[in-house]
This record gives structure tokens, sequence and C-alpha cells, in this order.
């Protein structure tokens, strides 16, 4: 006697949904196709065999689970699985080891772990349960851990440096009403490197290649303000960084922003960028009726520094790889760049760093 059962409406929607998805795992629309052979097409257990190519013991299984829990009975049910060989402690241990110095475990003269000496301190340490270098790995991957790399961190001794870093994030994500926001630094040793022989442009399956040789045709310093609110850039190159530079590109800058009257300007602790003894920027104020305010990035944080962003990517898609004849020749396919990235390509920069949060303004908030 032929055993037949039907499905739902619902159920064979289920069904054909996942016959027709593209990611549907294969051994799902396996067992969904035994199911739709048996149910909808009302087939025998022995045909949906030979044209599943499996066994009858196979497509009963399904045919079961199907019954007993519809579609979901389909896919895998949980497995409890091996015990872990190592317990979270265990696993602890390791990954405090590998956040610590080397010097505490013997070797004063490695300044950062290898996976074999961590392995080998690992081994010698009598308190630890003996562990593979695969599982001493896949806890470190699993984990995040890279103790073999680092990053170069330069800590800033400025006592204020919080407070200084939070006053400029409040200029970039709440800029004063009428008030024009400038970062502004400059490039400086830009070099006009020409390759002696032409480029080589990549092919399909061929990477492109540059000369490894090249000619020097002196260096050049790009003085640059960004306005953080349309993203405009306005440049300068030139031959020095000297303070008769910066003060001509201000005075350049001043002509180009004389319709503000509030410009407040963003850069380092440069010390062409302070007073002097000449009160350089102070006169330079006056002579512009006061229109400017000047705000110092606390020391080693130039990443505070919006220009630099732009700097980077003018590094990247004008500078990088790039072969100048001339300084001149330099100088005028950086301003090119910058020009259409003032027409077309500029735009302002999501800042995401919000600040950081002050004790004393919880205080106050409390």
């Amino acid at each position: 006697m032929l055993f037949t059962f039907d499905a739902s409406t619902e159920q064979r929607q289920k069904l054909a949904n996942l016959l027709r998805s593209g990611k549907t795992e294969v051994r799902i629309q396996f067992r969904a196709q035994i199911i739709w052979s048996l149910a909808v097409l009302g087939q025998s257990i022995a045909k949906v065999a030979r044209q599943q190519q499996t066994s009858k013991k196979t497509v009963r299984k399904w045919r079961d689970r199907f019954m007993s829990d519809g579609v979901e009975g389909l896919r895998d049910q949980p497995r409890p699985g091996a015990p872990p060989t190592y317990t979270i402690e265990e696993r602890c241990e390791v990954i405090a080891i590998a956040c610590d110095a080397p010097k505490h475990y013997g070797f004063g003269e490695r300044p950062q772990w290898t996976l074999d000496l961590l392995v080998e301190t690992i081994e010698a340490e009598h308190d630890l349960k003996p562990m593979s270098r695969s599982s001493i790995h896949r806890t470190l991957i699993h984990n995040d851990l890279k103790p073999h790399k680092f990053q170069m961190w330069l800590h800033s001794k400025d006592p204020h440096f919080k407070e200084k870093v939070n006053s400029i994030v409040s200029l970039y994500l709440n800029p004063p009403a009428d008030t024009r926001v400038l970062c502004i630094d400059e490039k400086t040793g830009i070099q006009a490197l020409e390759r002696k022989y032409e480029t080589k442009r990549p092919k399909p399956g061929v990477t492109g290649r540059f000369e490894h040789e090249y000619m020097r045709h002196g260096t050049q310093s790009l003085f640059a303000s960004f306005d953080i609110q349309t993203g405009e850039v306005f440049a300068q190159c030139r031959s020095g960084r000297k303070a008769e530079d910066i003060q001509a590109f201000m005075e350049d800058l001043a002509e180009h922003y004389q319709d503000d009257t509030n410009i407040t300007v963003i850069w380092d602790n440069l010390n062409i960028h302070y007073d002097g003894p000449s009160q350089r920027w102070t006169t330079f104020n006056q002579g512009h009726a006061n229109t400017f305010t000047f705000v110092y990035t606390p020391i080693h944080a130039s990443w505070m520094n919006q220009i630099d962003i732009f700097f980077s990517i003018l590094q990247r898609r004008c500078l990088k790889h790039a072969s100048f004849h001339s300084v001149q020749d330099l100088a005028e396919k950086v301003m090119a760049f910058i020009h259409r990235w003032n027409e077309t390509d500029g735009h302002p920069f999501e800042w995401m760093f919000k600040g950081y949060p002050m004790q004393n303004a919880e205080k106050e908030a409390a």
C-alpha cells in the first residue's frame, strides 16, 4: 500500500520558496525537494530515492521530520557536540599572558610575543594545562588579539589635552553661527620626482609598474586651508615654509574670505603659527578688523586638524607614484587637483569623534 501525505498551502509556499531561492543551502534544498516530490507530486518513496540518488531510509527520515515539525523540521537540529577541551578560565590565562610583556616571563630581550614564544611560555607555566599551538592560535584569533602587532603612538604632555580636544570637537560638531571655521596647515617637502622611464599601465592579469630610479627636481611646500562646512580648499604652493611664507598665504586667504566677519582658524603649535617677538598675528588680525580667532591643537594632536585628512587624499590620489619633470609641473598638478576638488569632488568630512567624557561635566550634570 502506498503511504501518502499532504502539505498545507502555507507549507507548499514555504517549500517553493526554499527551492527557488539562490540563498538556500544545498542540503536544505535537497530535503525540500524530497518533501515536494512526496507531498506535492505524489511520488513514491522508492522513486524519490532514485531521483535524488539517496536511500529510502533517508527519504523516510525527512518525511517523518516534516510530518512532525513541518518545514522547520528540515533544518539541522542543535547538536551537543564534544565537551570543550579547555575551560574559559584556561583560555583567559592565555589571553592574560599575551597581553603582558615577555620580560615578566623571563624573556627580557624580547619586546613582543611571537606564537612560538607564547607556546613555550605556556608550556613552562606549571599552573597551566598544556595547550597545543593551534589551540593557542585559535584563542588569540577568537578574541581578536594580535600580540605581535604594534602601532606608533605619541603621548601628549599637555595637562589640558582633553579640554583642548573637546573645544575643537565642539567647533566641528556645532560651529558657531555666522562663523567660518578653517583648518590650516602646511604639507612640506613634497618632492618633484621624475621617473627615469615611463610608468607601465596595468593590463588584465598584469599589475602596473613604476620605475624605481628617479631624478630629483626640488621640493614644494603646500599651504592650505579646509572649510569644515563646505569642504572648500584654499591653497598655494611655495618654495619654502618660513614666517613670511605663512604670512603671505594668510594675507591672500583673508582677501579670499574678505566678506566674512568671523573666521576661526584651527592649526598646530608650529613656531610660525605663534605671534613671536614681532606680534605677527596680532598685527595681522588688527589689519583685518579682528576677524580672525586662532585655536591651537594640543601638542602631538595633529589628527585633530581636518586639513590633514585632505592631505592624505592628495597624497593617495595625486602624488603617490606620480612623475614630475619640474617643481613647476608638481605645483601645477597639485593645484589642478585642488581645483577639481573644489569644483567636483569636494565635500565636508563627517567628524566621528565626539570628544572625551569629562568628570567635571558629569558632576555638574549630576
